[in-house]
């Protein structure tokens, strides 16, 4: 690292403090669903509407994009962010611990739901400013390799707390209402550390212009740069195309392991964990590798993996075998599960967050990135519920089959779109 300048030195100091501790809530987080499942015993729609809105909120962007933009203090953002989102954990607290008072349509249930849907909508400040916070403080050489260092560890963290925080579960099914409001205060103190970064202002004219037309210009700016940079629209099509197979995979495959597979929570941690071990093996790989070839490449390579996932899922269904130690279930097939799913956390971990900052100069990273999490959401309004419906109409293989002709489809245009589409000229990457 002593190639690094100081500025670069210090935000990397910053950025892995806050992927460490972003690291423990994501542990946490990644059990949610089974958590509304399992212990909570939500329903299939309510647990789709729980996907729905980690994703959906950033809807939100349209409107806020603008906003963003020309918000001169964005740390103070960023903390207030932090306060407002992240505390309501604490409630969790007072939820009930037995079956008897969650069962049927319970109130606990859209609590829940609502707690999180305000945790989520914190996200829609947070990640786009994390984005312009590192890209105007790591050169573009450094930017991928940086960054996937702190995805190392953030992942490295996640992972031994799935393992601990499984574990727990299968202890005490409700462990949840005492393991949150930590996790707000974790929450609170990683933005703050976030917020620390080095950030030069830029300055922003700005009109004087009522609510309304700000968010048609904050509407328009976004499909402006679809409209002026084919490669990226290219990008975002493409996304679009693998964000409806996974969408309308991701909560099937919470209902599979546990409808389907009877998984206990310990056995789920063993293979969420499992591909985050491999992930942590291959991300600084893939950092480097992302640096070097055209992002819509890198991007097919993360789609087929997850192809590649969903089909060794699918096949386990009809090939069970499997061996049991301690209190995990290992079905054989799974293992190819894991190894493409490490793939793909790998390379989507690198590919989703800052994917898009590769079609733009390092000022409109966080215009870029808006307008990615904007096209995200918009699918996320019909993709999970698509995927419940197809599930409860025609079962698991049907519904992963729909999936992986989607990722296909994907792959496809992706390469395409590499071949025939240039990158903006002062963009392309070394090897083009």
């Amino acid at each position: 690292m002593s190639e690094l300048l100081p500025r670069e030195r210090k935000t990397f100091v910053l950025h892995m403090s806050y992927s460490f501790l972003e690291g423990i809530i994501a542990g946490l987080i990644i059990l949610n669903e089974f958590v509304f499942v399992k212990s909570l015993l939500g329903s299939n729609y309510q647990l789709a509407v729980l996907f729905q809105f980690s994703v959906a909120v950033f809807l939100l962007l349209i409107f806020m994009n603008e906003w963003l933009k020309r918000i001169r203090n964005k740390r103070n953002v960023l903390r207030r962010a932090a306060l407002l989102t992240r505390l309501p954990l604490i409630l969790l607290l007072f939820f009930p611990r037995s079956s008897e008072n969650l069962g049927g349509d319970s109130v606990y249930h859209y609590v829940f739901l609502g707690i999180f849907l305000v945790y989520f909508m914190g996200n829609t400040v947070i990640w786009p400013t994390i984005n312009l916070f590192l890209k105007t403080s790591y050169r573009h050489d450094n930017f991928s390799r940086l960054f996937s260092y702190a995805t190392t560890l953030n992942k490295i963290v996640m992972m031994i707390t799935t393992f601990v925080y499984g574990w727990l579960l299968d202890i005490d099914n409700y462990i949840f209402v005492y393991i949150f409001p930590v996790a707000a205060v974790l929450g609170v103190l990683s933005v703050f550390l976030l917020s620390l970064i080095p950030y030069q202002a830029h300055k922003v004219e700005v009109k004087e212009n009522g609510f309304w037309n700000s968010v048609s210009e904050s509407a328009l700016g976004m499909v402006r740069i679809l409209r002026t940079n084919r490669s990226f629209l290219d990008f975002q099509i493409g996304f679009m195309l693998y964000g409806i197979g996974f969408m309308g995979s991701v909560t099937v495959i919470v209902l599979f392991f546990e409808a389907g597979l009877g998984l206990n929570y310990s056995s789920i941690a063993f293979y969420k964990n499992g591909y985050n071990v491999l992930a942590i093996i291959m991300l600084p790989f893939f950092g480097k590798l992302m640096g070097k070839i055209d992002p819509r490449r890198f991007a097919a390579i993360s789609f087929l993996s997850m192809l590649l996932y969903i089909l060794f899922l699918t096949l386990t269904e009809y090939y069970p075998a499997y061996t049991q130690f301690w209190d995990i279930r290992l079905y054989h097939l799974l293992i190819f599960y894991i190894l493409f799913h490490g793939v793909f956390a790998a390379t989507m971990a690198l590919t989703w967050f800052i994917g898009s900052a590769y079609f733009c100069p390092p000022e409109e990273a966080g215009n870029y990135q808006s307008v990615h999490l904007v096209l995200t959401a918009f699918r996320s309004l019909f993709a999970p519920l698509m995927g419940i419906a197809l599930y409860e109409a025609f079962g698991f293989t049907s519904t992963f089959v729909i999936a992986m002709s989607f990722l296909a489809m994907g792959i496809s245009y992706m390469l395409w779109s590499a071949r025939n589409v240039s990158l903006p000229k002062d963009l392309k990457t070394e090897n083009e």
